[in-house]
């Protein structure tokens, strides 16, 4: 894998294990000689995974649309910043910038990227690994919830096993890693 994109939240979230999480993950890949594609910002957790990253003199790709371009918002250091026109041109670049998808703890922004990025590997528009790193249990209640819509019929089991769950970054990482499209 060359590039791995981060979902996160651009707040740090109520637990301090959100921010060392995420800044674990941005260390890990820059290590893994693994760049970061990410939302461009220098805030919440997005900026913790990119200045983890930049730190231990790893890639970060930014991508960021024209309208949220706020100079206290866009990360300045990145190793190159993306500009589009819209949010739905941030998520295609994205996806065509990376090797694999990781969401870490977020809001209504980051749910909305990664459920595009697991029903584009459904329907086979890519092929590239989709993972949780479900810190602090996060996302529990949404697991249960995929777990429900198979039980119910609106998920077949082999699409809900194609979100792939791990509760440390190690753990996510090798997951991807590991990732062969059945």
């Amino acid at each position: 894998m060359k590039r791995i994109c981060v979902f996160s939240g651009s707040s740090k979230g109520a637990l301090d294990d959100y921010a060392r999480t995420a800044a674990s993950l941005g260390r890990e890949l820059a290590r893994r000689g693994i760049g970061v594609v990410y939302g461009a910002a220098s805030i919440g957790l997005m900026g913790s995974v990119a200045d983890a990253a930049l730190e231990e003199g790893g890639e970060v790709i930014g991508v960021i649309p024209e309208a949220l371009m706020m100079d206290e918002v866009v990360h300045t250091g990145l190793t190159d910043l993306k500009v589009v026109a819209s949010m739905h041109e941030r998520k295609a670049l994205m996806a065509r910038l990376s090797d694999g998808f990781i969401a870490l703890p977020g809001g209504y922004g980051t749910l909305e990227e990664l459920a595009e990025m697991i029903t584009w590997l459904q329907l086979r528009i890519h092929a590239k690994p989709c993972g949780v790193l479900n810190v602090r249990d996060y996302y529990g209640h949404l697991i249960r919830f995929l777990d429900h819509a198979v039980d119910h019929g609106f998920l077949k089991q082999k699409h809900r096993d194609k979100l792939l769950i791990a509760d440390t970054v190690d753990g996510v990482l090798d997951a991807l890693t590991r990732f062969h499209l059945p």
